[in-house]
């Protein structure tokens, strides 16, 4: 931020420490707090100390038991993860176009109250639970499979996106805006020529951050029967073939590396 001087000219505001850091009262006060919480959530909590001692061999022979990695059965990996790729590009193909319409509803500066209020109301029940708790629901209406990871994950991605999409549009120069309604244009019209081509470079970022973000969660939502390459990884851990299982923890890894890089790489070319 930039603050004028005496003469007019621009210069940089002072830089100014926060209270909590200022303040030595402040700052041991909040240290203490701290601490105290530490101690009490330690001493509170429910730890099975004796349990947790008998894992740890357990655990051992887990790791040992996955090196080194099995990819005999690489037909059946390729298979459980194709399935996810699947789930992922179809949800967030479906969330993103449908957080448009949300996102427009969300925005107070371009929607009226009761549609904002509902915009707004979709999209925090969509962010509300986490996808696991998500999935499990809709396993339960539609059964195991792909299709719960689609819907899971369209749901998740309508309420990422049609959030940050709302709050960019809210963001937006509002004289584009008014040029388009100086000339007559409707409402549609003000959205298509002024509004979405403004948001149109965050959006395309939104939706390969998503994509990112969708790959990795069916492979969590497939624990719990949503399809794709969690539900190989679930049943090689129900079978104790821990070898295979930490092949296949190999190649999420390995996908998920490529898809950082691959959205990293398009998002600076539009940014």
């Amino acid at each position: 931020m930039m603050q004028a001087d005496s003469s007019g000219a621009p210069s940089p505001r002072t830089w100014r420490k926060p209270p909590f850091i200022a303040n030595p009262v402040l700052r041991y006060g909040l240290l203490a707090v701290v601490v105290f919480y530490l101690v009490w959530a330690f001493a509170t909590l429910p730890f099975n100390w004796e349990r947790i001692s008998e894992g740890l061999p357990r655990a051992a022979r887990i790791f040992g038991g996955g090196f080194p990695p099995n990819f005999s059965r690489f037909d059946l990996l390729l298979t459980g993860f194709t399935e996810s790729l699947q789930i992922a590009l179809l949800a967030t193909l479906l969330g993103v176009l449908l957080s448009i319409p949300f996102a427009v509803m969300a925005a107070r500066n371009i929607a009226p109250l009761p549609v904002y209020l509902l915009g707004r109301a979709v999209i925090i029940v969509s962010r509300s639970f986490h996808p696991v708790i998500v999935a499990i629901l809709f396993v339960a209406a539609v059964g195991f499979g792909p299709l719960a990871g689609i819907l899971t994950l369209t749901l998740y991605s309508i309420g990422f996106v049609g959030k940050l999409l709302a709050e960019e549009i809210e963001e937006i120069d509002w004289g584009q805006v008014e040029a388009m309604r100086a000339t007559g244009a409707g409402y549609l019209a003000t959205l298509y020529y002024a509004v979405f081509p403004q948001i149109l470079p965050r959006q395309v970022g939104l939706s390969m951050y998503q994509l990112d973000s969708n790959l990795r969660a069916s492979a969590v939502v497939g624990i719990v029967g949503a399809g794709g390459i969690g539900s190989t990884l679930m049943n090689a851990f129900g079978r104790y073939d821990y070898d295979f299982a930490f092949a296949i923890l190999l190649v999420i890894i390995a996908v998920i590396l490529v898809s950082e890089g691959v959205s990293g790489w398009v998002r600076k070319k539009i940014w």
